[in-house]
């Protein structure tokens, strides 16, 4: 494993932390395999009754890396396909993680880092971040995210948000439910911990079945998602190598304006 998180366990409370700060805790392979890796290790061991999921420095996540953007460029509709796929995973291993998950969005997130948030059972933001789903701009879709993110904020919003890419802050992100609460950046550990110590008091048993409960009656299972996610893969990849896709991500990569900018 990579230094791309860190894992931290005082007590019975597991923190993982984004640890690639310089790139705004963007995503790439390494960071998708160590936090699927640690997300699998929480949910083995049996003193960990809840995890903390947050970023190093001043981000949250800014969703993919621009360096791996670039190798996914190039990629074949196969490939790409397997990088959608391995993104899916992690995104299903957090939502159906049988423990509490608590989303400390310690700043802004963007793309997949707003998937992250989605995924957790409480999401807990400063007021200063941002979040845009903001794939349309390069010719994509936010395919793997889009099932988890509509079960946060619903599809009216999701509509919106999805076709325009626009920026919002943290009070819209917590009044269109992707953030339970918002708090000012000295208070944001007193929160957590206070979150923390109501989910100390719920039997864990009863804690994985309550999640999978909701999950379920809002139509969402393991089973159905691994199915979602394999049609959302092959979406993203059949974008990635498109036409509109290769001149999105290519105006991206250099900095300038796509063609369809009016």
């Amino acid at each position: 494993m990579s230094e791309a998180v860190l894992v931290t366990v005082v007590g019975h409370v597991a923190t993982i932390a984004l640890n690639r700060a310089q790139v705004h805790n963007a995503f790439d392979d390494a960071l998708i395999a160590d936090l699927t890796a640690a997300l699998l290790g929480m949910e083995k061991d049996p003193a960990v009754r809840v995890v903390v999921l947050t970023g190093v420095g001043a981000s949250f996540s800014a969703g993919a890396d621009l360096n791996w953007m670039r190798g996914m460029a190039g990629a074949s509709e196969a490939d790409n396909r397997a990088d959608s796929l391995r993104l899916a995973t992690l995104m299903r291993t957090l939502n159906f993680l049988s423990k509490p998950t608590i989303a400390r969005v310690n700043g802004s997130a963007y793309g997949g880092g707003v998937g992250l948030v989605a995924c957790c059972d409480v999401a807990i933001g400063v007021e200063g971040a941002k979040f845009s789903l903001s794939e349309v701009k390069l010719g994509l879709v936010p395919a793997v995210i889009s099932p988890y993110v509509i079960a946060a904020i619903g599809a009216r919003q999701a509509r919106r948000l999805f076709v325009s890419g626009e920026v919002f802050d943290a009070a819209t992100a917590a009044r269109i439910g992707l953030l339970h609460e918002t708090v000012a950046n000295d208070q944001l550990d007193e929160a957590v911990d206070r979150c923390v110590h109501f989910l100390g008091k719920g039997g864990p048993l009863a804690q994985d079945e309550a999640k999978r409960l909701a999950l379920r009656i809002g139509g969402m299972t393991r089973e159905s998602a691994e199915h979602i996610d394999e049609e959302n893969a092959a979406l993203m990849a059949r974008l990635r190598v498109s036409a509109e896709g290769q001149h999105g991500l290519t105006a991206f990569l250099d900095k300038r304006a796509p063609d369809w900018v009016r």
